[in-house]
C-alpha cells in the first residue's frame, strides 16, 4: 500500500510475511498464493506491500538461480504485490516449534550474516517494483547481549563497514540504493534506541546503515517516542523502516487476576522479554514465565511483554496493549512536514502463539485478521494527513 505525504514523497505500508514462516523457496511462492493474495483482495486493493522474510535456503536458492528469481518477481506482479523491505532478522527455523534464542543466531560477529544480508539486498535490489529506487532490510542488533564482547564488537562493527561497502557497490551496479537497519531488541546488546547510537556511529555509514524502529520493542523498554526520535535525530541516526507493533501491558501485576491472564501469553516458542520501570530503573526478565514464577520483576509497576499482540484487537482486560505508543511514534514519524521513514512494516508475527481462544483457526480467518491490522495502521495514516494511492 502506498501513501502521498503532504511533502510530495511516498510511504510505503507492508505487512512482514514472517507471520507464514517458510524455509524454502517454494514455501514463500506458497505464502503469495495462500496469504498474502487473499489479503490483498479483502482489502480490496490492486496492489499490497509485502515485508517479506526469505530464510537462508530460499534465499540462497535464489541467489544461485537467476531464473528462479525472475520466476518470483513474476509471481509477485501476478498476484499483485510488491516488495520494497525484507525482514533480514531470522536466519532460519522461525517456524520451529521452539525459537527461544535460536533467532539470534548467526549474529554480526559471524560471517555468516554478513554473507546472508549482502545476499538479501542483492535480491532485493531484483525484486523492487520498476518506479522505486530505494529498499530497506532490518537486521539483528548485533548479537544477544550474552554472547557478546570486545572482541565480537570490533568483528561486528568490521563486517557492517564491509556491508556498507557492498551497497555502495550494489547502488553502482543496479541504481537501486539498499539500506539497512539495526532493529533493537529487549536482551540484546542494542536494546534501545539509545544503545543504537554509539555503534552506529562509529560505523558512520548513516547513508546506509541505520535504525529499524521496532514500536513493540520500544514500547516493552518503556522508551518515550518523542525522547528517543529526539536523540536519533540529534546524533543523525537515521529511522531506515519501522516496524508497527504493539506489545501486551499489565498495569497492576501484582494482581493474581491480572498474572492469571499473563500466564496465558506464557508460550514455549518465542522469547517474551518482560520489563517494569521502578524507582527510575529498567528491570527485565529474558522470557515471561520466569517474570511470574517468582520474585524476579518488582510487581508494583505495570509490566510490558514483548508479544506482539494484533494492532486492531487489544486483549481483554485486566490487560491491553501499547497500541498508544505506535500511535505516538507513528504520528513523529510520518506526521510532520516531512516524514523521518518511508517504510512502514506491519509485523504481527505472533497470531498462533496467541492463548488457544484468540488463535486464528484456518487461513481466512488469518487473512482477515491481518486485513483489519493494516485497516487501522491505513486508517492513523490517512488521519495524519496521508493520502492513500491506488
Amino acid at each position: 500500500m502506498r501513501f502521498r505525504h503532504p511533502d510530495g514523497s511516498t510511504v510505503h505500508l507492508a505487512y512482514c510475511t514472517n507471520v507464514h514462516p517458510a524455509e524454502t523457496l517454494d514455501g514463500v511462492l506458497a505464502q503469495l498464493r495462500d496469504h498474502c493474495e487473499p489479503v490483498r483482495k479483502r482489502l480490496g486493493r490492486d496492489r499490497l506491500g509485502i515485508g517479506l522474510w526469505l530464510a537462508k535456503d530460499a534465499a540462497r536458492a535464489l541467489i544461485t538461480d537467476p531464473v528462479a528469481l525472475r520466476g518470483l518477481r513474476t509471481e509477485l506482479d501476478r498476484r499483485g504485490l510488491e516488495v520494497v523491505t525484507l525482514n533480514g532478522f531470522p536466519y532460519e527455523g522461525f517456524g520451529a516449534e521452539e525459537v527461544k534464542y535460536r533467532v539470534y543466531k548467526p549474529d554480526w560477529a559471524d560471517p555468516e550474516r554478513l554473507a546472508h544480508t549482502s545476499d538479501l539486498a542483492r535480491l532485493l535490489a531484483a525484486l523492487l517494483p520498476g518506479d522505486v529506487t530505494e529498499g530497506t532490510v532490518s537486521t539483528l542488533p548485533l548479537a544477544w547481549r550474552t554472547a557478546h564482547d570486545t572482541r565480537s564488537a570490533d568483528t561486528a562493527t568490521t563486517a557492517l563497514t564491509t556491508l556498507a561497502e557492498r551497497l555502495d557497490a550494489l547502488q553502482e551496479l543496479t541504481g537501486r540504493s539498499i539500506r539497512v537497519g539495526l532493529e533493537p531488541e529487549p536482551g540484546c546488546v542494542v536494546e534501545t534506541t539509545a544503545d543504537a547510537i554509539a555503534p552506529l556511529t562509529r560505523i558512520g555509514r548513516p547513508d546506509r546503515i541505520g535504525l529499524c524502529l521496532d514500536t513493540c520493542h520500544l514500547a516493552t523498554s518503556f522508551e518515550d517516542p518523542a525522547t528517543a526520535l529526539d536523540a536519533l535525530a540529534a546524533a543523525r541516526v537515521p529511522v531506515v523502516k519501522s516496524q508497527l507493533s504493539a506489545a501486551l501491558h499489565a498495569e497492576h501485576p501484582h494482581l493474581p487476576e491480572v498474572r492469571e491472564a499473563l500466564a496465558a501469553f506464557d508460550e514455549p516458542r518465542f522469547l517474551h522479554q518482560t520489563r517494569t520501570v521502578a524507582a527510575g530503573t529498567l528491570h527485565g526478565t529474558d522470557d515471561l514465565g520466569p517474570a511470574l514464577d517468582g520474585a524476579a520483576l518488582p510487581d508494583e509497576t505495570p509490566w510490558r511483554a514483548h508479544f506482539h499482540v494484533p494492532l486492531h484487537a487489544a486483549p481483554a482486560a485486566p490487560l491491553t496493549s501499547t497500541l498508544d505508543v505506535l500511535q505516538d511514534t507513528l504520528t513523529r514519524l510520518v506526521g510532520g512536514e516531512h516524514p523521518r521513514t518511508h517504510h512502514l512494516e506491519v509485523e504481527t508475527y505472533t497470531w498462533q502463539a496467541l492463548p488457544p481462544e484468540l488463535r486464528p483457526r484456518a487461513r481466512a480467518q488469518l487473512a482477515d485478521g491481518i486485513a483489519a491490522e493494516l485497516t487501522l495502521a491505513r486508517d492513523l495514516l490517512t488521519h495524519l494527513g496521508l493520502k492513500e494511492l491506488p
